[in-house]
């Protein structure tokens, strides 16, 4: 049982964990080894203070040289979902679970917008995790919708246990090798079915699949945690970072505007030292 899980890859996510460190907390942190995207290809930042005109690539470097100096690495898998059970959180990242008292969501803004049905279907025939549930569909027709070439690994995965996987790669120079993978370069644009998935609809056709693998970065906030109040797509969040849901807290790009690297890790600051001090209240 961990004290406090944060997920998250960028400013925010990096910001809570150096201050749970040095809080000396008992955390665990879902991250890549890499920052944000959002982070690493700017150009030049000219407001972060006390680096002054430094280049994305340059801020990246900084914030990983200071969470290697304390010893803070990273668990490099995806959580899929969140879930209350007896007073704390268990958390799913792929195949594992782990549990945490309290939980900061530190998860950015999706590039990608949830499919129409997505949130339906979760469950019902939508999965994320290609390890968790691929086993469930062996020798039966799926479909694979992906928006990184980073998972082309779980997309072989599941091609060798389906009968059939219709394939929607959403990125450039693809390499899926397969047999059985057909591919189609359409956006996907509704799910529909009765209760479990039966269609995916895209533009000019549609493909009948027992199963959804959505592989992606990230997963849309009201899926990840199932009650969670969201408004204009950002996470509801009080001035103390904490959500309607006690013992989940968000911070970042994740509440909404201002998208800034300085207004991200001040929130991580301050969702750190709010859900130390919901940890302390517990009985």
């Amino acid at each position: 049982m961990y004290d406090i899980a944060v997920i998250g890859s960028g400013p925010a996510g990096i910001s809570a964990v150096i201050n749970l460190k040095i809080l000396g907390k008992n955390f665990i942190w879902f991250s890549s080894r890499k920052v944000s995207k959002k982070v690493s290809q700017a150009q030049l930042v000219k407001n972060y203070p006390g680096l002054p005109e430094i280049s994305g690539e340059g801020l990246e470097k900084s914030f990983l040289e200071h969470c290697e100096c304390m010893g803070i690495k990273p668990e490099e898998k995806i959580v899929t979902g969140i879930y209350e059970t007896d007073g704390h959180f268990t958390l799913l990242a792929q195949d594992n679970a782990y549990e945490a008292k309290a939980v900061i969501l530190c998860i950015g803004t999706e590039d990608k917008k949830p499919l129409e049905g997505e949130e339906k279907f979760v469950g019902r025939g939508v999965s994320y995790c290609a390890t968790c549930d691929g086993f469930l569909y062996k020798g039966k027709t799926i479909a694979i919708y992906c928006t990184d070439k980073k998972f082309e690994h779980e997309i072989e995965f599941l091609c060798g246990l389906a009968k059939t996987a219709y394939v929607f790669p959403m990125y450039k120079n693809y390499e899926i090798k397969s047999a059985n993978a057909q591919i189609i370069l359409k956006q996907p644009t509704r799910l529909t079915g009765d209760t479990k998935l039966k269609k995916i609809e895209y533009k000019g056709g549609e493909t009948e699949a027992d199963g959804l693998f959505i592989l992606k970065g990230a997963v849309s906030p009201t899926v990840l945690m199932r009650g969670l109040s969201v408004a204009d797509g950002h996470i509801s969040a009080e001035r103390d970072c904490s959500t309607n849901i006690a013992g989940i807290f968000a911070a970042g790009d994740c509440t909404g505007r201002p998208y800034q690297y300085a207004k991200a890790t001040g929130e991580g600051n301050v969702a750190a030292h709010s859900a130390v001090e919901y940890i302390a209240g517990l009985k």
